[in-house]
């Protein structure tokens, strides 16, 4: 398990009127940690499905092109493009 962090963060003007008004008793939060970590959380959400999205349209481009674009590659092959990838 990952060691916690802790963050500070200063808020001031519209943003902390936002903040404030998502929090307590008007709010979907009871606090402002938990409102930071369900942001985070969507924030997370929102990265893995980019990801996946650009893999998706990657394979679809693969999955598209004629056979004889395709080319017969060795395992070492494959290492060594990684390699020069990295």
């Amino acid at each position: 398990m990952n060691k916690p962090i802790t963050l500070n963060v200063r808020v001031s003007g519209t943003l902390g009127e936002f903040v404030a008004a998502n929090i307590a008793e008007n709010g979907a939060y009871e606090n402002v940690s938990e409102y930071v970590r369900d942001l985070i959380r969507k924030d997370k959400e929102r990265s893995e499905r980019e990801a996946f999205e650009r893999l998706k349209l990657e394979l679809d481009r693969a999955f598209a092109a004629p056979d004889s674009a395709y080319r017969a590659l060795s395992a070492d092959d494959v290492i060594a493009r990684n390699r020069a990838h990295q």
